[in-house]
């Protein structure tokens, strides 16, 4: 083989990978159905990627979103009054996002309430068919609690876990009542 055949071959090589497939920051190939995806979809992963890495959200929030064009409403309940203009926030730094309706809902400050997300959290997470869900970077069994009543709101992977952590959350002293909003994921 040439010297000059050789070059144009490592040549080649080095630049095919970057002409055939995109990256990601990391280095890795992205799905390739991506370049195809509708700029909606693509508003949605990102302004979900944006609410899971905030640093203050816990398993005792829940945001939620809706995205319609260029307008994203954001819904749920927050601990903490920052974790709502931060969530508003990252929404809006989102390319192709024009508009942010912020519907958070900010729980009242309650030491009993606090309480109760401790001992829930407990609760749910110490049982052995649940724990599993815990070793998620933001637990997917979210536990929101207003003046003693419980909201569960997330995912689960069977009806049984579903029913199971309805069941462990009702067992909790000082809980008025369990809204079980859990939804069994495919």
């Amino acid at each position: 083989m040439t010297r000059e055949l050789r070059a144009l071959l490592v040549a080649a090589l080095l630049t095919a990978p970057f002409a055939t497939a995109p990256y990601t920051a990391a280095g890795s190939p992205r799905d390739t159905n991506q370049r195809s995806e509708k700029p909606q979809e693509k508003i949605k992963k990102e302004v979900r990627h944006q609410l899971v890495m905030l640093p203050w959200y816990s398993v005792f929030d829940n945001l939620a979103y809706q995205v319609e064009g260029d307008k994203v409403t954001l819904y749920g309940q927050v601990t903490r009054p920052t974790l709502k203009s931060d969530a508003e926030a990252a929404v809006k730094s989102v390319e192709g996002v024009t508009t942010v309706v912020n519907n958070i809902e900010v729980l009242p400050p309650s030491p009993m309430d606090d309480q109760l997300r401790r001992a829930l959290y407990r609760a749910i997470y110490s049982e052995t068919g649940l724990s599993r869900y815990s070793v998620q970077a933001v637990p997917s069994i979210h536990i929101i609690v207003k003046n003693g009543n419980v909201t569960l709101e997330g995912a689960v992977d069977s009806e049984a876990d579903k029913n199971l952590a309805g069941i462990r959350a009702n067992q909790v002293p000082n809980v008025f009542s369990v809204k079980n909003n859990l939804v069994v994921s495919n």
